[in-house]
């Protein structure tokens, strides 16, 4: 398993893998090219003899960043993955200067809660009605 950079080849993958591992409200491959063609944003892709088994991507803007997403597919789920790429988003951003990364989650989902406490962030406040289905999401933040 290597993380890697995002390529732009990458992103017909990870547009399928949204809709895969978000079906609420996934992002759209325009999304995430606008995402890939901004310079505050930076993806990485988890690959496994050359299959992407999952992803993340991060935005930065000065000395705090959020991550965007963080999926992995059903077949490499609590394998590690997310973790690593967790880890490989916070290197990346402590490199450029960050001292807070902040993320969004939603607050049914106990499985993505689970990795974001045990990777050292907690929850600041909550986002009521913030998706469109009417549930609240969990903003959370790590210090680096």
């Amino acid at each position: 398993m290597i993380i890697r950079p995002w390529k732009y080849e990458d992103i017909l993958r990870i547009s399928e893998m949204e809709k895969e591992c978000f079906p609420q409200e996934p992002w759209s491959y325009k999304m995430l090219v606008s995402g890939f063609e901004s310079e505050n944003f930076t993806g990485v892709v988890a690959e496994d003899d050359g299959e992407i088994a999952g992803y993340g991507g991060i935005t930065i803007a000065a000395d705090s960043a959020d991550i965007e997403n963080i999926a992995v597919t059903e077949p490499y789920r609590n394998s590690g993955i997310a973790t690593s790429i967790i880890t490989e988003l916070c290197t990346l951003a402590k490199a450029k200067g960050v001292e807070k990364v902040f993320l969004e989650v939603r607050v049914s989902n106990t499985p993505a809660l689970r990795l974001y406490l045990k990777n050292g962030f907690n929850g600041v406040y909550a986002r009521t009605r913030y998706y469109t289905n009417g549930e609240d999401c969990l903003v959370m933040c790590k210090k680096l």
